[in-house]
Parts: C-alpha cells; sequence; structure tokens
C-alpha cells in the first residue's frame, strides 16, 4: 500500500504544539505520528488523504500566537516495509540486565530479563529515551507479588517486564489505541506471558480505586497532568507511580499536581533531557 507522508513544520517547536497538532487531526485517517523536531509526521494511506480536509482542520492554527505551521506532503511508494523495519531494528540492553530485542535477532548474550518485541505501529522498543528510563528505574523496584497496571502501554514491554519480574498475574496493561493493545497481546505470547498480561482498550477511566500496589505510565505530559488524581486513586496505600514521557523541566510542574493528591517524589532518572519519576503514595 501506498502512503503519504504529512510533514508539520512547528516553529518555535514544544511538544505541547506537536501535541495539539496531532489533537486536531486525530477525526482524520492518519494511522500512525512521528515527533521529529521540528517537524510532526503523520502517516496516512493514500487512498484516504483528502488535501483540503487536511488544510480545512489546520487552519485553525493560522492565528495562533504561539507558534506557526508549514505543511508539505509527499508519496511513500509500498515496499517491504518488515525488511525496512528490520534493517534499522537494533537490540537495547539496559542496565545489563533487560536486553529488549526483536523476533529476528539471534545469538544475543542472555540476560536476565530478555524482552521480545515486534512493535509495528505501536510505540515501546526500548530505544527511545523514555521506555529505556522506564525499564531502567523498574529493575530497582521489587515487583515480587504486586498488582501492577501499565497504563498507556504501547507493545506490552513494561507489562511483559513486569509479569518477568515477579508481579502478581495478571498485569493489566491499557491503551487508547487499539493497534497497541493487539500488539500488546501478540508480544505477551512471543514472550510465553499471553496468560500474564490481559491487555485493555480504554483510557484511564478503567482504572478501579486502590487495584494497584504499582502503575507504570510512559504516556506524555499533558495527559499525565491531566490523569495523575485517577492514578493516585487507582493506589493502594504506599503503592509506587513510576512516570516518564516528559522533559525534565517538566519535574516542578509534575511534583506540584502530584502533591495535591499524596504523592511524593522517591527518585529520578534523566536520559537526554528526558525524565521518569518514581512517585510514593503516602
Amino acid at each position: 500500500m501506498d502512503y503519504i507522508e504529512v510533514s508539520v513544520e512547528i516553529l518555535p517547536f514544544s511538544e505541547e504544539s506537536a501535541e495539539l497538532v496531532i489533537a486536531v487531526t486525530d477525526d482524520l485517517p492518519f494511522e500512525s505520528y512521528s515527533i521529529e523536531p521540528p517537524y510532526l509526521k503523520a502517516y496516512i494511506p493514500y487512498n484516504k488523504y483528502s488535501p483540503q480536509d487536511l488544510k480545512t482542520i489546520l487552519s485553525a492554527f493560522n492565528n495562533s500566537d504561539s507558534f506557526k505551521i508549514s505543511v508539505t506532503a509527499s508519496l511513500i511508494e509500498s515496499c517491504n516495509w518488515n525488511a525496512l523495519w528490520e534493517s534499522n531494528f537494533t537490540p537495547v540492553t539496559i542496565g545489563e540486565r533487560c536486553t529488549v530485542r526483536a523476533s529476528f535477532h539471534k545469538g544475543l548474550p542472555k540476560s536476565e530479563y530478555t524482552l521480545v518485541i515486534d512493535p509495528k505501529m505501536a510505540f515501546g522498543t526500548g530505544h527511545h529515551q523514555t521506555t529505556h528510563l522506564m525499564i531502567q528505574a523498574m529493575l530497582d523496584i521489587n515487583f515480587k507479588d504486586k498488582r501492577v497496571l501499565d497504563m498507556g502501554c504501547g507493545t506490552g514491554v513494561l507489562a511483559i517486564l513486569a509479569a518477568k519480574m515477579g508481579a502478581a498475574l495478571p498485569v493489566h496493561a491499557i491503551d487508547t489505541d487499539p493497534v497497541a493493545v493487539e500488539s500488546a497481546r501478540e508480544n505477551s505470547e512471543k514472550n510465553s506471558s499471553a496468560a500474564d498480561v490481559v491487555a485493555l482498550c480504554g483510557d484511564a477511566s478503567l482504572i478501579q480505586a486502590s487495584r494497584y500496589e504499582v502503575i507504570l505510565a510512559n504516556i506524555n505530559r499533558n495527559i499525565i497532568l491531566s490523569d495523575i488524581g485517577t492514578y493516585s486513586r487507582g493506589l493502594s496505600p504506599l503503592g509506587k507511580l513510576l512516570l516518564s514521557g516528559f522533559y525534565t523541566e517538566d519535574i516542578p510542574l509534575i511534583e506540584r499536581e502530584a502533591l495535591k493528591f499524596n504523592l511524593k517524589i522517591a527518585s529520578q532518572l534523566s536520559r537526554e533531557g528526558w525524565c521518569a519519576l518514581l512517585l510514593e503514595k503516602s
């Protein structure tokens, strides 16, 4: 299938501006987005692309004082996407204890935890700084018999790791994207964890009060700020909330919001400007 790559240049660029553009274009049949500052790139099947519909929707930003956008579109002809993906996917080892590899990687040194992840269109392979930080932080958490939720699960990599680290089964995984939910289920099977991870399609409204002892949320700053109260209610007393998907400069904003819901920062990690925070509920 042929695709159209739509490149939206955002000046001055910010993650928040890119998220606004994603939100506005959500009703169009884009299949995936990629943030590559100063561009937001969006991909849509050629036969579903309407330049006029896109122009009409993006006209909402014509008079924006905070940023300006310009749009270009190019045709991506059909190719062997699996071969292209495989050529660019390298295994990742985190903390010398956890290796994330694809199903076609063979002959790698053994790690304490080896995760087989074929992401397809979902997020979460360990390559992005935030996934790397989440896994790094998880390796220092005692998951033994803990009830765990992976919120915004993407490929399911964090839920699968929690299950391998001894969490109470099944580990729950939630994502608003049906493609991600299906990816999490498929990857659970690849890791012999099909019965250990239950992936559901939905948002934070699915979280039940006082159900979990650990909640993992690698999403983005705005969703975290909006849903952190729900995460807190979903934690049992002394529960842990591990967050990433934001920059180090966002820490004070998240900390202020967390304190409203009896969540205090216990530790933090950073990598190339990105951050992961471990919060504990008092």
